[in-house]
């Protein structure tokens, strides 16, 4: 674990080793060591997009000395095109990616900070020039019908001995679905919630929703114990189709 002070710093050194490196735009901080500083914890990491001037990109990421001359470096690989995952011998944790000002126009992102930027960049390019893609989010009977099917081609699965898949399609598919109906059954307490990700945070936005969530994931042995629980659930608060539900239930006994 980390202490929040030390991320900060760390975060600072790195903004100042960029300055020094000699075509560097700007360093904006992410979730957070972003906007969200308010939820910054021992448990945190670095998440940052390092803005480079045209032409330098594969500079910074084939010669990542701007970071280990900060501090020395225990692990790392690239797992994006753009970007890296790396772990301090201290334990900072950071995923980064950089970019270059014309592809940073057209990434989706939340809305960041600029920890340290080039006397005439504007604070703006902390800003997302394109949002996340959004549009009519599905509707409460898209969400039902996906998640009940989901329960019964994942019981399928688990009785051809496909426990894996099962499982991923009972307790992932599935309850995917039925988080996405959580805003329908309970108020939402106030939280950061990460528009790429649904599940985060998801205990202290819905926290009576959440409470259940031991009985849906049950684990890999357990996939038709999770699907009745599923199941049970959205019959308590939905019309849940009856013969959908009897099939359900059906492979759900089958020794």
């Amino acid at each position: 674990m980390t202490s929040p002070q030390r991320l900060l710093e760390r975060l600072e050194a790195i903004g100042r080793s960029l300055e020094a490196s000699g075509h560097a735009l700007a360093l904006i901080g992410l979730g957070s060591v972003g906007l969200e500083r308010d939820r910054l914890d021992e448990h945190s990491d670095l998440d940052f997009f390092a803005l480079v001037e045209p032409g330098h990109k594969a500079r910074y990421l084939d010669d990542l000395s701007w970071l280990s001359d900060v501090a020395p470096v225990a692990f790392l690989f690239q797992n994006t095109a753009d970007g890296y995952k790396l772990l301090y011998a201290d334990g900072v944790f950071c995923e980064f990616a950089v970019f270059e000002p014309q592809e940073l126009e057209q990434i989706p992102f939340a809305a960041g900070q600029a920890v340290w930027r080039r006397a005439g960049v504007d604070a703006s390019v902390a800003t997302p020039a394109r949002r996340a893609a959004g549009g009519a989010r599905p509707g409460v009977e898209w969400q039902l019908g996906e998640a009940l099917t989901n329960l019964y081609v994942g019981l399928k699965r688990y009785r051809r001995g496909e426990k894996l898949s099962a499982m991923r399609f009972v307790q992932g598919f599935a309850l995917d679905r039925v988080l996405e109906l959580a805003p329908a059954l309970e108020a939402e307490q106030p939280a950061h919630r990460d528009p790429f990700n649904n599940e985060r945070r998801l205990e202290q936005r819905f926290p009576r929703f959440s409470a259940r969530l031991r009985e849906f994931a049950q684990g890999y042995d357990r996939t038709p114990e999770s699907a009745l629980a599923l199941l049970a659930f959205l019959e308590r608060h939905f019309e849940v189709n009856a013969a959908i539900a009897r099939e359900i239930r059906a492979l759900a006994a089958l020794g």
